[in-house]
């Protein structure tokens, strides 16, 4: 495969996987050709033009020839100057790595981290909050994180991977909307009726129970094992953490339980304030499991995959 099949692979699996459904998604790829065709040349002349088919500013290729052929890559959760070292020292013992794909961003992915978040408003308008109310709450958050993000030393990594001519490219949202779709596919059929029930049936998941070995295994956060989950929702995808009022919000739309990759304290406590049990599934267990859904194309296309950086890798025939 050439590293733009590769990306476009990405893209076209997180749309097909995304909470708001492809004919959404390509309505907002329409809207947004509209908006470039607008602009004036000096504005295009800055616009990123990857926008124009692919709605996830998270996952790019930051370095490297497109047409390059891949016959092996080097995937992981985090892909730093440690992970570019660690390829070219492969190389070195006679593995080639033809591309370094990481889950977090990196680079211009990371800078437009805060771009994906709307798909947040959808996910909760899908639960019952109203989409006016999801969308005003989430953009104070936006702002905030797209703040935070401005001081970063985004290119870290990219510049080491470009002075050892290691082509780099990175898969976030598109890969979070696979976990995201698969475990809530998957609770949908199970229907848990309790938490401990809710745990066992994550826990049977290969990339879930392997990481139990490593004491970072799914858990119960907020409830009891006894409780009874009610309405569950799946909380894995738009970029980083949504609005701490987003809680009672969805308590009053009816969710009893969450289940996300990881909380902060600030959401937990505003989560038990409104009695919402929170499952915490475990962070590098849930991006290893979108991942490994997309690395499986690649696999049945006959590339190599070679998994590290916390990257839990269980490959799936079909």
């Amino acid at each position: 495969m050439k590293i733009k099949e590769i990306y476009e692979l990405a893209v076209n699996k997180g749309i097909d996987n995304d909470p708001r459904s492809r004919e959404a998604v390509l309505k907002l790829l329409e809207k947004e050709n509209k908006t470039f065709e607008q602009l004036k040349e000096d504005e295009k002349a800055e616009f990123d033009r990857d926008r124009l088919f692919n709605p996830y500013g998270d996952t790019r290729v930051l370095f490297g020839d497109p047409v390059r052929e891949v016959n092996r890559v080097l995937a992981g959760i985090d892909m730093e100057v440690g992970e570019v070292l660690l390829a070219d020292k492969l190389a070195g013992r006679g593995r080639p790595v033809d591309l370094l794909i990481a889950h977090h961003p990196e680079g211009k992915a990371m800078a437009a981290l805060y771009q994906v978040m709307q798909v947040q408003s959808d996910v909760l308008a899908s639960f019952g909050v109203p989409i006016n109310v999801a969308e005003g709450i989430m953009t104070s958050r936006i702002n905030e994180v797209k703040r935070g993000l401005m001081p970063l030393n985004h290119n870290r990594a990219v510049d080491a991977a470009r002075l050892l001519d290691i082509p780099l490219m990175c898969c976030h949202t598109a890969a979070d909307n696979l976990v995201q779709k698969y475990i809530q596919d998957m609770i949908d059929r199970e229907n848990p009726e309790t938490l401990e029930e809710l745990v066992k049936a994550i826990k049977k998941i290969p990339e879930y129970a392997e990481a139990v070995q490593y004491n970072a295994g799914p858990a119960i956060v907020l409830g009891s094992k006894e409780n009874r989950a009610g309405k569950i929702m799946v909380d894995m995808t738009g970029g980083t953490s949504g609005s701490e009022d987003a809680y009672s919000k969805l308590a009053v739309a009816g969710v009893g339980t969450l289940v996300v990759m990881h909380i902060g304290e600030k959401h937990r406590k505003e989560a038990e304030k409104n009695h919402i049990n929170v499952i915490n599934a475990g962070h590098m267990a849930s991006d290893s499991l979108g991942m490994n859904l997309f690395l499986d194309e690649l696999a049945r296309r006959g590339v190599e995959v070679l998994a590290c950086s916390g990257l839990i890798r269980y490959e799936r025939k079909e």
